[in-house]
């Protein structure tokens, strides 16, 4: 029976071979088809073309699984892989390094396996239950060295609730944090696991955005949290540390209802 290690380790080369069809989309972004999916919501040739390749390469290596993609659509059910091929879409096409390619396996609605890979930056992050951190296959231990700089990434969407993000802004703010808003999901949760960031967090979100960092804030330490707005289905996600937690609860109450790992 295949480990989780072994499971980590190919899903992470499919997504390294992802990365450099994403990037030669990149280079050649003037001149890629892109539209509109909504308001300032786009979607490039570039995410279509990396979806189709891990599509066809998970099917390769995991056959029969089920695989659910942001653009190709699928069903989520008790086991399924996650895709987010370009996250931050707008920021890619404007020629900003923050966009990277997320994979995720879900397993009865828990992320258990996650990869994010930042293909500008060169680096590749995967973690899965009990592995640990790795970042470029090696085994990273989530360092601060400058633990008084407070500094945090805010989720934010086209779709969000212009007023609610600008709450939570003010609330991290006047609790002693600089607030980033990058745009892209999953680097703010590979960053939070890395140490960049004290945290990532985000009122609205889908699991495709999330599936792959989650998992490696998890695996590097972090308190993550995932819960629904309401009866909407909608996630929302915070993951960690306890200082920035505790200071999130004060403008969110409704993260204390989920305890650690996302449990009700």
């Amino acid at each position: 029976m295949e480990t989780i290690s072994g499971r980590l380790a190919r899903a992470t080369a499919i997504i390294e071979e992802a990365m450099g069809l994403a990037l030669r989309f990149f280079e050649a972004r003037d001149t890629i088809a892109t539209r509109a999916k909504g308001f300032q919501d786009f979607v490039s040739e570039a995410d279509t073309a990396v979806e189709r390749l891990v599509r066809e390469r998970l099917a390769t290596a995991f056959p029969g699984e089920t695989v659910l993609g942001e653009e190709m659509g699928g069903v989520a059910d008790e086991g399924y892989w996650i895709i987010d091929p370009i996250d931050g879409t707008a920021n890619f096409l404007r020629g900003s390094p923050l966009w990277g390619i997320s994979l995720g396996f879900v397993r009865q609605g828990r992320p258990d396996l996650g990869i994010v890979a930042i293909p500008v930056f060169g680096d590749v992050y995967a973690a899965a239950d009990g592995t640990g951190l790795l970042v470029n296959g090696k085994p990273f231990s989530r360092h601060v060295p400058f633990e008084a700089v407070q500094v945090m990434s805010l989720g934010d969407s086209a779709a969000a609730d212009a007023g609610e993000v600008a709450a939570l802004n003010v609330g991290l703010r006047h609790a002693g944090w600089v607030v980033e808003s990058i745009r892209s999901t999953s680097i703010g949760l590979a960053f939070a696991a890395r140490g960049i960031f004290d945290g990532h967090l985000q009122k609205l979100t889908t699991m495709w955005d999330i599936a792959g960092g989650v998992v490696l804030a998890r695996e590097a330490g972090l308190d993550v949290r995932i819960g629904t707005r309401g009866d909407s289905g909608i996630p929302w996600v915070a993951a960690a540390t306890p200082a920035l937690m505790a200071a999130a609860a004060g403008a969110w109450p409704e993260i204390e209802d989920v305890r650690r790992d996302g449990k009700a």
